[in-house]
Order: C-alpha cells, then sequence, then structure tokens
C-alpha cells in the first residue's frame, strides 16, 4: 500500500508498505479521508520520530474484521480515535481522560496518510465510532479536533451569554467561534494578525474581528460595551497573544490556552491583578469519548457545519502539498484534507 512517509515539513515522500495484518481483537479499515492538523506541522514536536507516517484525523471504511471482535462488521464506516484512553484509572474516573497514561501510549499503525490502518484492540474496545448515515467522510475528518474543541469550552465552564474573546482564528480558533454562537454566545471578537484569517472570523461567526497589536484591550472595549471578555480562548501559541489573554479577562471570567506554545516557553503572569479579578485559568489536551459523542451529533445534525471549512482536497500523492499549505499558515487554506484512495 502507498503511505506519505513524514521526513520534515518540505519532505513528504510516497513510500510503499506491506498492508498491515491484524490480529484477533482488530480491525483494518481503509482510510478514505484524512485531515492534516496544525501539529502535524509542528517540527520540534514531529522531527524526533520522523520518518513517521502521520495523520490522525481520519475516516474509513473496515475491510477485514479480527475473529475475536463482533461488534463491528466489514462495510462499517468509522471514525477511529487514535490515542484512547483506559476509563478505569483515577485520571479518568476524574474526567481528566487525556491525562491518562493509556492515551499518550496508544495508537493506530501506520497512520491516517497512508491507504489503510490497522487499530489495535484497546482502540477497537475504546475508540471506534459508527459513522451517522448524513456524515461524509470528509465531515467526520472534523470530528477529532471538534471534540478537541468541545472539550476546552467544557472544561472552561461554558455558560449561554458569556462574551468571547478568541485569540487566534486558524482551524482551531474558526471552530471555537462555531461552537460558541452555536451555543448561545452573546458576543464574540476575533483576534488574528492574518486578513485572510480576520474575514473568515466574521463568515464563521464572529461579531467583531481585531487584527491584533499592542492597543488591542483598548479596541476590544471600544467594540464590546466597555467590557473585558467573559472568557478568553487563547487558540495560538504566539507569546504576545498570552500576555495579552492575561490584561483582556473580565472579572469573574476565565482564560482558556487551547494551543501550545515552543518548547520551554516561560510566559511571566500578573499574579496579584488575577487574584484580584478571581479569573480563572484552565487548559485543554484532546478530547474524551464524551466530547467525540458530542461532535459527532454536532455535525451529524448540521449544527456545526464543517464543509465550508474545507479549502482543499488532495490525493495521497499530493500529501508533501498539503504540508506545505499548512505550515506556511498564510490564510490561503484551512482545512486540507488527504483523500488516500484517490
Amino acid at each position: 500500500m502507498r503511505v506519505a512517509m513524514y521526513y520534515n515539513n518540505r519532505d513528504v515522500r510516497i513510500e510503499q508498505m506491506e498492508v498491515p495484518r491484524i490480529g484477533p481483537g482488530e480491525l483494518l479499515v481503509k482510510v478514505w479521508a484524512s485531515g492534516i492538523c496544525g501539529s502535524d506541522v509542528l517540527e520540534w514536536y514531529r522531527l524526533a520520530k520522523a520518518p513517521i507516517v502521520l495523520g490522525h484525523e481520519i475516516a474509513g471504511e473496515i475491510a477485514e474484521v479480527g475473529d475475536a471482535v463482533q461488534k463491528w462488521k466489514r462495510g462499517d464506516r468509522v471514525f477511529v480515535s487514535h490515542h484512547v484512553p483506559c476509563n478505569m484509572c483515577r485520571y479518568c474516573g476524574e474526567g481528566h481522560e487525556s491525562c491518562c497514561d493509556t492515551l499518550a501510549s496508544t495508537n493506530f499503525y501506520p497512520g491516517g496518510f497512508a491507504e489503510y490502518l490497522r487499530v489495535p484492540e484497546i482502540n477497537v474496545r475504546n475508540g471506534v465510532y459508527a459513522l451517522p448515515e448524513s456524515m461524509s467522510y470528509e465531515q467526520a475528518v472534523f470530528i477529532e479536533p471538534l471534540a478537541c474543541v468541545f472539550r476546552g469550552q467544557r472544561h472552561a465552564g461554558w455558560r449561554p451569554g458569556r462574551r468571547l474573546l478568541v485569540m487566534g482564528c486558524g482551524i482551531s480558533g474558526i471552530m471555537h467561534i462555531q461552537l460558541a454562537r452555536t451555543a448561545g454566545a452573546s458576543r464574540i471578537v476575533a483576534v488574528d494578525i492574518n486578513p485572510q484569517r480576520i474575514d473568515s472570523s466574521l463568515k464563521f461567526g464572529a461579531d467583531v474581528a481585531l487584527p491584533a497589536g499592542k492597543d488591542l484591550i483598548d479596541r476590544l472595549k471600544e467594540v464590546n460595551d466597555g467590557r473585558l471578555a467573559d472568557l478568553v480562548i487563547v487558540a495560538t501559541g504566539a507569546l504576545s497573544a498570552i500576555k495579552q489573554a492575561f490584561d483582556a479577562v473580565d472579572r469573574g471570567g476565565t482564560i482558556l490556552f487551547f494551543a501550545p506554545s515552543d518548547p520551554g516557553a516561560v510566559v511571566e503572569m500578573p499574579f496579584n491583578k488575577l487574584w484580584r479579578k478571581e479569573v480563572t485559568i484552565t487548559s485543554s489536551y484532546a478530547g474524551s469519548p464524551r466530547d467525540i459523542n458530542a461532535a459527532i451529533e454536532l455535525i451529524s445534525s448540521g449544527r456545526i457545519d464543517v464543509t465550508p471549512l474545507i479549502t482543499h482536497r488532495l490525493p495521497l500523492d499530493k500529501t508533501q502539498e498539503g504540508f506545505r499549505l499548512v505550515a506556511e499558515a498564510g490564510g490561503k487554506s484551512m482545512k486540507v484534507v488527504i483523500e488516500p484512495q484517490r
């Protein structure tokens, strides 16, 4: 079978591998669609494991079923979660499945940028979901990233009527805007450095979009009835945005740090100011089974329309082009979907 082997952002090669053999409790999935995630192009995170077949936002069709698998059959349309929790440890029991040791050690093989992948037994038990008939494979690519977004807002104590500031309008920021709008936000202000992304934020639900800059806090008050934000979602790893989040949050508000920054990044925090304002600071990583089910419902019901977010559909042979589009982050692409069967 063909795979897209990642060496770095400028070197993704189409190579041949054997179709994986599955065990009694495993599945073989034919990959129909696989999205390129922003984390796929973080070289500081990926290069240590290269060469590697990446791709974790996948949807496909079961091609082979292990003898011990009873729930699934050949031809079933599925989303498969690459990392799965054990659902038994204290972290899982307390609702922090993404902190589970099992989650960090699980994955399917070889990766989503391949014609086929093997789903290990624990992923079969804890991470395979049937796709509704109304959901296309390319729509299903958004299940994983939307689950992450849903989890983030849930961790931030989402309540209808809140005023949001979304900092960073890449694909994650846009999905935060979409979800917040659907969930009853009273006002959403979006911020980015890229004019195209600023325009996209308005298209997908922001009330106001502002260019990033040193005078952001003053401009936020101007467009927000003199108020700061009840919830600040930092969907970028830029240190300047992280620092501004401390000034942008209102009394009693919440800051959600959703995106990673560079390794070793350190940010000074105005501790007394935040303490006096009773600010909650939280973060989120990945999505739990609960969040995945919520994402499936949001997409299949049409409450979140993900199809307009797809800017490029490429065959597996053009995966290098897809990585270039995502890595450049210049606003020309939103979601790039690789179709391994083309």
